[in-house]
């Protein structure tokens, strides 16, 4: 990671370690090793540095959100399941003062009634979701413009 280039943290919730395997007809066939590569990919054409990270543990997530304050300009995150449940990790990104996009690989409003709540939605500056693993780098894309922006 370069010094002068603004660096991302993208931050993925319980059960993304499983992509691949994990329900491919819901979430596809693309594993996390490899939607972090094409963002890795795709950071560096943006001028930017992305530090990718993945828990099953709401507390570890908690904690990679309060340690992105003061190193990174923004947060790429797909909470998972928590985003239908976490009011501590909606505090979180409440807290932490940095633009953050929330990202799910399926379009959860399209899913079952109790996917259609994000506690963590509310509190970002927008939500991609639906496209797959391409919704990473649209949300990549998204936070960029947003930082030149500002």
């Amino acid at each position: 990671m370069s010094a002068d280039r603004l660096r991302v943290l993208v931050l993925n919730g319980p059960n993304l370690n499983l992509l691949g395997a994990r329900e491919p007809a819901v979430y596809g066939r693309t594993t996390l090793a490899e939607i972090e590569r094409a963002l890795a990919a795709h950071a560096d054409a943006l001028g930017l540095d992305v530090e990718c990270h993945q828990s099953n543990h709401e507390g570890a997530l908690l904690d990679l959100l309060h340690g992105a304050m003061g190193r990174c300009a923004g947060v790429v995150f797909n909470p998972g399941a928590y985003t239908h449940t976490s009011i501590a990790l909606r505090d979180a990104v409440a807290g932490i003062a940095l633009p953050v996009v929330e990202v799910h690989l399926s379009n959860t409003e399209a899913r079952e009634d109790f996917r259609k709540v994000s506690h963590v939605g509310a509190v970002c500056l927008g939500r991609i979701m639906g496209f797959g693993p391409q919704g990473y780098l649209l949300a990549l894309d998204a936070l960029r413009a947003h930082l030149a922006a500002r």
